[in-house]
């Protein structure tokens, strides 16, 4: 091959791998009132020894005489990032400005950590000489995850916002582990949240996730809303195949009749498709 094929080729890949422009829903838009976000630290009993943060978004239109509709978001430190893929923050502002989506209090959960303190801003890289609990509370196909959402850490929100307890106004969503995590939340606790937000969801055998498609079909329909977002070009390890199982999740939903969307694209393990997305994810997800 000559080195023009060649610089083409690289060109062309360079131009794959590169991140879609940011969604005009994604950006600040003038005139558009912002809600204030704050950020907090929390232990949990339910998974005992574990510290985490997390944040709470308030958009401006909310009243405290009236309850409000409510989005929690695991590893919420990249949800919360008004510079990274998501910025559901400014997205937020954006279509509860327009109607688009109810007044909403966003809660943004970082996964739980074995250390004594969290002195810096958590992000994916969690203290040295401390142990992330996120797997296991993440893949982990049991119930221990929404009830440490239900019975900790909302309880604790709730102390200062007043928050809607219909499962239609309550949604939940993830990344990759944090998908499959917004997933279970709903399966084993339906009367918490009716709305799912699966991007690149790890419906694999990291901690047996890959029998979701199997079990949503031999179990009676559940009242829950769900979109699912993945590439062509996701993970392929030893856990299996991320696209794959995100395509029989599809299937199985279908099967069973639900009201669900799927969103599918060619891109690999990260952010950049959803992201792109994620104001039309939000309108869709807050449909009446």
């Amino acid at each position: 091959m000559s080195f023009k094929p060649l610089a083409i080729l690289l060109l062309a890949c360079l131009r794959l791998s590169a991140a879609p422009p940011p969604h005009p829903d994604s950006e600040r838009t003038r005139g558009t009132p912002q809600g204030k976000v704050t950020r907090h630290e929390f232990r949990s009993n339910v998974f005992k020894g574990t510290v985490r943060q997390y944040y709470v978004y308030v958009p401006a239109q909310y009243q405290p005489n009236a309850d409000a509709a409510l989005m929690v978001f695991q590893d919420g430190h990249a949800y919360v990032d008004v510079n990274g893929s998501f910025r559901a923050t400014i997205v937020m502002d954006n279509l509860i400005h327009r109607k688009e989506m109810p007044v909403t209090i966003g809660v943004f959960v970082n996964p739980g950590v074995f250390a004594d303190s969290l002195d810096e801003k958590q992000d994916w890289n969690h203290p040295k000489g401390s142990r992330s609990n996120r797997s296991v509370e993440y893949d982990t196909l049991s119930d221990a995850y929404v009830r440490m959402l239900d019975e900790e850490l909302l309880p604790e929100v709730s102390k200062s916002y007043r928050i809607s307890q219909t499962p239609s106004k309550r949604a939940i969503c993830g990344s990759s582990s944090g998908g499959i995590c917004a997933f279970t939340a709903a399966w084993q606790r339906p009367e918490s949240f009716g709305k799912v937000v699966s991007h690149i969801g790890s419906f694999t055998n990291i901690r047996g996730g890959d029998a979701y498609p199997g079990i949503i079909r031999k179990t009676p329909k559940k009242p829950i809303r769900v979109l699912l977002q993945d590439g062509s070009g996701d993970l392929d390890n030893e856990h299996g195949n991320w696209w794959l199982g995100n395509l029989q999740m599809e299937a199985a939903l279908k099967f069973k009749n639900y009201d669900y969307k799927t969103v599918w694209g060619e891109g690999g393990h990260d952010g950049k498709h959803a992201g792109a997305v994620f104001p039309d994810t939000l309108r869709w997800i807050w449909r009446p």
